[in-house]
């Protein structure tokens, strides 16, 4: 696939679109299902680039189906076995969705980032270097970049609109949103999704430095795990045989793009710079490295 071949952006005229974020499309179904679609767009430092990453969509949807399935014996997650045939009869709007789309049950999604660290590196080690400590919470002096926490921690954040910054938040910050009782739950979960995925993925040559997900709760108020799971968008991955303490290892994910977008004069603010035709068809190719090396047996 090439550049000219991704999907920027989705139309669906049999079904009403909700909403449209940094990478996915939200459209309605019914009360209780509505359909997401992945889309090639990228964000970086929370913007939308105006060039999409080439079959970028299928390769997010197919490691977060991956995962829901894999960790479901931890929590739920919003997927439904409700095919994409049923929603969208016709074969011709289908098509250029195919791959890039699951129908998932309607909740009501939390306004939380729950972000569980593993290594220091990116804001965290910045904040380190600092503080001495990660979004308030006291580290070991001496740490080097990159080096592996003793404990991961779980560091929250809010949910920006599209084209805002997320903002670090404490652990208290999030009780206040969302209740003492619910607010350990995402922790608790975060941590133990991170920890098995984590120890998953290294047996594959992949480290999970850092990751972040997403929660919502039905009527009931039981939690759910929701939007995607440990891909390269929403996590650090790092190869195990390049990994060194001290600097910053290359990735399997979208830190090579931020790592060009700081070479320029740019105040990572909207309206982002267009990404280089290789730029982007190397990020391409170390998204699908990550799938092979997470989903095959």
């Amino acid at each position: 696939m090439t550049i000219s071949d991704a999907l920027y952006q989705s139309e669906l005229p049999s079904l009403t679109l909700l909403a449209r974020g940094k990478v996915r499309d939200i459209y309605a179904i019914d009360d209780d299902t509505m359909l997401i679609v992945a889309t090639d767009r990228l964000s970086a430092f929370d913007v939308i680039l105006p060039d999409p990453i080439p079959n970028k969509g299928q390769v997010l949807t197919s490691i977060s189906n991956f995962w829901f399935k894999k960790m479901q014996h931890v929590m739920p997650n919003h997927i439904t076995n409700i095919p994409l045939e049923q929603v969208i009869p016709n074969a011709e709007e289908r098509a250029p969705i195919e791959g890039r789309a699951v129908v998932v049950k309607r909740l009501n999604p939390l306004p939380v980032e729950a972000i569980v660290r593993g290594y220091l590196i990116g804001s965290g080690w910045k904040d380190y270097q600092q503080t001495g400590a990660i979004c308030g919470i006291q580290l070991p002096e001496g740490l080097q970049q990159a080096q592996q926490l003793p404990e991961p921690i779980y560091t929250p954040s809010t949910k920006a609109a599209v084209d805002q910054h997320d903002e670090n938040v404490s652990f208290e910050h999030t009780v206040a949103l969302i209740g003492q009782d619910l607010a350990e739950q995402v922790r608790d979960a975060s941590l133990k999704l991170y920890k098995e995925a984590a120890s998953y993925a290294k047996e594959r040559g992949i480290i999970i430095a850092d990751t972040k997900f997403e929660f919502g709760v039905d009527k009931a108020g039981t939690l759910y795990l929701i939007d995607e799971a440990l891909t390269p968008d929403s996590s650090r991955f790092w190869p195990v045989d390049q990994y060194q303490v001290g600097i910053s290892p290359p990735s399997f994910d979208k830190q090579y793009v931020r790592d060009y977008l700081e070479t320029l004069d740019w105040d990572k603010k909207a309206p982002a710079p267009t990404l280089p035709a290789e730029v982007a068809e190397y990020c391409a190719a170390k998204y699908r490295e990550a799938e092979l090396r997470l989903t095959r047996a």
